[in-house]
């Protein structure tokens, strides 16, 4: 009876082979005609950023629009990068046409200054925000000690309360310090907002650092330093990537703390400027297509060099066991 049944059951990979072929090949070009929904979605706008920042003003305006440039030009930015050399006043704007191009936004020659700005304010942040969540992450993840949960939960309470709701607490105490309109104050408020964040993307993976490690580090004579920079530190790099990446892409978008504690023009950071050119009497859009291709430039770089350990950090402890 068995050796009957054998004869008329064909083999897994032949049954498989039977199947219709349509109900495969719909599926798969329906996931296709998805994905290229969702990228198109995704790089249309970055797309259309970088095209019509290498157009005039009259070009990018057009209908309808020039998905590519028809005569790529590089005026915009060298109106960025020289800025500083020109003066700009009644007559000059009068005479620089926005649909012929010579048009320079007020406060245009602070671009440049608050691209410095954003870039000693993210590197700052991104530094300390390391130092104090590596240690705090450790803490929490590695030692046992009362009221160790209540600490971890305290941490990530903190996250969910908005931002906007943070802005007059945050206002009053960095003018208590005497930090209004610096660089610091950005400092000091990002990482009020970031190393909650950082903490707990640490904290999952800490965990999934076997513990015999850390036991065998122990025995050895390590402390607690020497475990972590021994152990925990070289095994956690995706992570502390992660990390890194976050607290600088975080404080280089922000854009509602830094219009309320920066009103001077020396210590404001990309998005406040850029947002100025928006809200100019005459408004530029290529010119502020080209601000905004300059101010992407930094984060996509690096989230090109550090895909890998910012994917692997992000993830780690969702799957344990």
């Amino acid at each position: 009876m068995s050796g009957a049944e054998d004869r008329r059951a064909p083999p897994p990979g032949r049954a498989a082979a039977r199947r219709p072929v349509a109900p495969r090949l719909g599926r798969g070009l329906l996931l296709a005609a998805f994905s290229l929904l969702f990228v198109l979605y995704v790089a249309g706008p970055v797309a259309w950023l970088v095209s019509s920042s290498l157009q005039t003003e009259a070009q990018a305006t057009a209908v309808p629009p020039n998905w590519l440039p028809p005569e790529p030009t590089l005026a915009n930015f060298e109106a960025i990068f020289r800025a500083g050399e020109r003066v700009v006043t009644y007559e000059t704007r009068r005479q620089g046409d926005p649909a012929t191009g010579g048009f320079l936004p007020t406060g245009a020659q602070n671009l440049l200054p608050s691209l410095r700005n954003s870039l000693v304010v993210g590197l700052w942040v991104a530094a300390l925000n390391l130092l104090l969540s590596l240690t705090a992450a450790y803490a929490i993840a590695v030692i046992d000690f009362r009221g160790r949960r209540a600490t971890l939960y305290t941490v990530l309470a903190t996250r969910v309360i908005p931002d906007i709701a943070l802005v007059v607490p945050l206002f009053l105490v960095i003018r208590a310090l005497g930090l209004i309109n610096s660089l610091a104050a950005l400092v000091v408020t990002y990482l009020a907002v970031t190393v909650p964040f950082t903490i707990f993307i640490l904290i999952s993976y800490f965990e999934g650092i076997p513990r015999d490690l850390y036991r065998a580090a122990r025995v050895d004579g390590c402390g607690h330093w020497g475990a972590l920079r021994q152990v925990y530190l070289p095994l956690s790099l995706p992570a502390l990537v992660a990390a890194l990446t976050f607290a600088f892409l975080t404080s280089w978008n922000e854009f509602v703390f830094a219009l309320v504690l920066t009103q001077n023009v020396e210590a404001q950071t990309l998005p406040i400027v850029i947002s100025g050119f928006v809200m100019d009497f005459t408004t530029s859009f290529s010119f502020v297509n080209a601000a905004g291709v300059i101010a992407i430039v930094p984060p996509v770089l690096l989230a090109v060099l550090f895909q890998r350990y910012i994917v692997s950090g992000l993830t780690a402890g969702a799957v344990k066991g």
